[in-house]
């Protein structure tokens, strides 16, 4: 029997691309699905049945789900993932925040009404869900939460200002509830994707194909085994997943131990000690440096 067997797994954008392939893998694998998608245009605009369909798909193939077709930028359609959730199943155990839209344009040229759409439902969104899941996740003792970043963000895209920023923010996200849910068995990742997608076909100088026959070494389910991982019972907490075409690595935040210049400070003093501060030649990763600070806290402490 598969672990998922019988899980309740809500999943926002799950009306194509990304979020419809983690939502067939998992039915698949045995989880009751809830399907969620607004059904719109990639710049957001519209509404349309993509989560009828996806639901269709999954119950022709004898699995268990449901549509829900709310926005998630809405503090009560995103509240109404997680009602639908609990009343059709009776609890939540996995949530994978996946919807996006694009307004794609250089920061000179982007109007504040773009960033802040983007904005909204990216970040926002994924919070909205996240924050109507937490409490029943929290009291069952068990949550397991995926956040869809991107390198766009992690690394940076040209055009991308507002997607980028959104993405980043998710690795903040991430690393404060990864803190505040390991008690209650919560755990939470970001997924840094890459896939042939209607959303990906949008951005200029990528590769043209057709969206209903992506390319097979960029198809979405390439992505989707890293979810998967993400799901599961053994899932890692506050961890970054790059995957895309088959290919899987981790993205981390580092930091080095730099100098203490302590109250004689100055900006000669830091240019002086410039080649210190900036080797990262034994750089430490988060777990490792709040460890190190801990210890360092510890000794400090009088007996």
């Amino acid at each position: 029997m598969s672990e998922f067997e019988g899980k309740v797994v809500a999943i926002t954008g799950a009306g194509g691309g990304l979020g419809k392939a983690h939502a067939l893998e998992l039915a698949r694998r045995g989880a009751r699905v809830v399907v969620n998608d607004l059904g719109g245009a990639v710049d957001g605009a519209g509404a349309g049945d993509a989560a009828d369909l996806v639901v269709d798909q999954i119950r022709a193939a004898g699995g268990e789900a449901i549509a829900n077709k709310a926005s998630v930028a809405s503090k009560e359609g995103a509240a109404s993932i997680v009602t639908d959730a609990v009343d059709a199943y009776g609890r939540i155990d996995i949530l994978v925040n996946n919807a996006g839209i694009l307004r794609d344009k250089s920061f000179r040229n982007m109007t504040l009404e773009e960033w802040d759409l983007v904005m909204n439902v990216h970040i926002n969104g994924t919070a909205y869900v996240t924050h109507a899941a937490w409490p029943v996740m929290y009291e069952q003792n068990y949550g397991r939460i995926v956040l869809t970043s991107s390198g766009s963000g992690i690394w940076g895209n040209f055009g991308q200002a507002n997607y980028g920023a959104a993405k980043m923010a998710m690795l903040g996200l991430m690393n404060v509830l990864a803190l505040e849910g390991a008690a209650h068995n919560i755990r939470i990742n970001c997924l840094a994707p890459g896939a042939a997608t209607r959303m990906t076909a949008t951005v200029p100088g990528r590769p043209k194909f057709d969206i209903d026959n992506p390319p097979t070494e960029s198809a979405p389910s390439l992505v989707t085994p890293a979810v998967i991982h993400m799901c599961s019972q053994d899932a890692p907490t506050g961890k970054v997943f790059q995957a895309s075409g088959g290919n899987f690595s981790m993205a981390a935040m580092y930091a080095n131990q730099g100098v203490q210049l302590g109250v004689e400070a100055s900006y000669e003093a830091f240019v002086e000690h410039l080649d210190t501060i900036t080797d990262m030649s034994a750089a430490e990763d988060g777990v490792a440096r709040r460890a190190r600070m801990r210890a360092a806290a510890a000794k400090r402490q009088p007996n």
